[in-house]
């Protein structure tokens, strides 16, 4: 990955969706993530909902502070449209945001949970889709 892997932040956000609205939801996040695939800073983005405790996990990963103050510019109205059909109960970070986003971060969430923790160690493997994986058999050495 070519970026300053230190600068790297991973945000996991637990949403609660609201009693009622799990279709709507889906249409929102759904439309949010094609907008950022297209116009977003994001390295990654990935959404995982738990129907039956009425939840959904939102994984995204940035470069660097710089990048996720990109994506609020961009993504807001989208942002704001997904809002209406839950709330953030937990959001995570991972890496070392400046100061401004973890204070736009804890001012955003509400009531929810908020936790930062620091990068210790990592590496990352994203490859264009025209580069094959290696099998994890081709990966296996005897020594």
């Amino acid at each position: 990955m070519d970026t300053n892997d230190n600068d790297i932040l991973l945000f996991h956000n637990t949403m609660r969706i609201t009693d009622g609205h799990l279709e709507d939801f889906r249409a929102a996040i759904d439309k949010a993530v094609r907008f950022a695939e297209r116009n977003g800073p994001q390295l990654m983005v990935e959404v995982f909902v738990d129907e039956q405790r009425m939840t959904a996990h939102s994984f995204q990963l940035f470069r660097d502070s710089d990048a996720v103050r990109a994506h609020w510019r961009l993504a807001d109205p989208y942002i704001q449209e997904v809002m209406e059909h839950c709330r953030v109960a937990h959001f995570e970070v991972f890496g070392e945001p400046d100061d401004d986003v973890v204070s736009a971060v804890r001012g955003a969430i509400g009531d929810g949970e908020f936790a930062l923790a620091p990068r210790t160690a990592g590496f990352a493997r994203f490859r264009a889709p025209s580069e094959e994986t290696p099998k994890a058999e081709d990966q296996l050495s005897d020594g």
